[in-house]
């Protein structure tokens, strides 16, 4: 009996540890079931969504937001940064899948936001312009190689051009939100006229309110009188001067091919590492 009472309070410590693990261990799991439940990515598995068209805002005359509803007002898309969707559509009797980077993120809750541009030949793209509110897109995801992670390097150098700037600007925005995020954040935009460059008040913004942090470059083919950002091409020097050069340093790219084919050539030859014709996240160079 004296044995017992010696070793009471040892037992009733056990007692409590063991009880406040197993409390702690049901509250992380309710919480990442609660988590995956919100999700619309991590519970469907990858399986095809059917999400309603239920905004359409023109920004131009061939580009659109597309604002779609996700199945629940407080659901979030899940999308980790740095990745991509797919959608996919019947045309002409074939299926038709492209993929997109939304720019919207997960503090916009119940919503999938769509920057599009509609393209001649472009299947796609021409799809979404011909919605009307109400018809459904079908999503899946998420897809890509590239995650974003905080501290990733110090300088990730962006080169976009024309809607190639939607993961840039995914990552631009969930790094920026982080204060605990050092990354410094170069980007060049490449585009034809000053009226094709896609969310330029957004971007300004940013740079403004992150000076220290980010930085936009704008470079067109025909810019109007008394245009004071890059003209013509990108070049190389460019690359080195507003972007990044090797060293703790990655090179993002995303545009029309011959534009990347000759942005990974520069990067090669300021001293960044070979890139690979599939990217992956340890290259110096990747292409989305």
């Amino acid at each position: 009996m004296e044995a017992i009472l010696e070793n009471q309070p040892v037992l009733i410590a056990t007692i409590v540890v063991g009880a406040v693990v197993v409390l702690a261990t049901a509250y992380l799991f309710t919480a990442s079931s609660s988590s995956k439940s919100k999700s619309l990515l991590a519970a469907s598995n990858n399986e095809w969504n059917e999400l309603v068209l239920t905004e359409k805002k023109e920004i131009s005359s061939n580009t659109a937001i597309y604002r779609l509803a996700l199945p629940k007002k407080d659901q979030v898309l899940g999308l980790p940064i740095g990745q991509h969707i797919q959608v996919t559509a019947n045309i002409d009797g074939k299926d038709i899948t492209r993929s997109y980077t939304p720019i919207s993120s997960d503090d916009d809750l119940g919503v999938l936001d769509l920057l599009i541009k509609s393209y001649p030949t472009g299947n796609l793209s021409r799809y979404f312009a011909s919605l009307k509110i109400g018809d459904k897109v079908k999503v899946r995801g998420p897809k890509g190689n590239f995650k974003y992670q905080p501290n990733l390097v110090k300088t990730l150098g962006m080169i976009a051009g024309g809607t190639g700037i939607t993961p840039m600007y995914q990552i631009i925005q969930a790094s920026l939100k982080d204060p605990q995020d050092k990354t410094k954040l170069n980007l060049i935009f490449a585009n034809v006229a000053p009226s094709d460059i896609l969310l330029k008040d957004a971007l300004d913004s940013l740079a403004e309110q992150h000076p220290d942090r980010f930085s936009v470059y704008y470079v067109l083919n025909n810019p109007e009188p008394g245009w004071t950002g890059g003209q013509g091409f990108v070049t190389k020097e460019m690359i080195e001067k507003h972007a990044a050069t090797p060293g703790s340093a990655k090179i993002l790219l995303c545009g029309p091919p011959p534009m990347i084919q000759a942005m990974q050539k520069f990067a090669e030859e300021i001293g960044f590492g070979k890139a690979k014709a599939v990217s992956k996240m340890e290259d110096d160079i990747f292409k989305f």
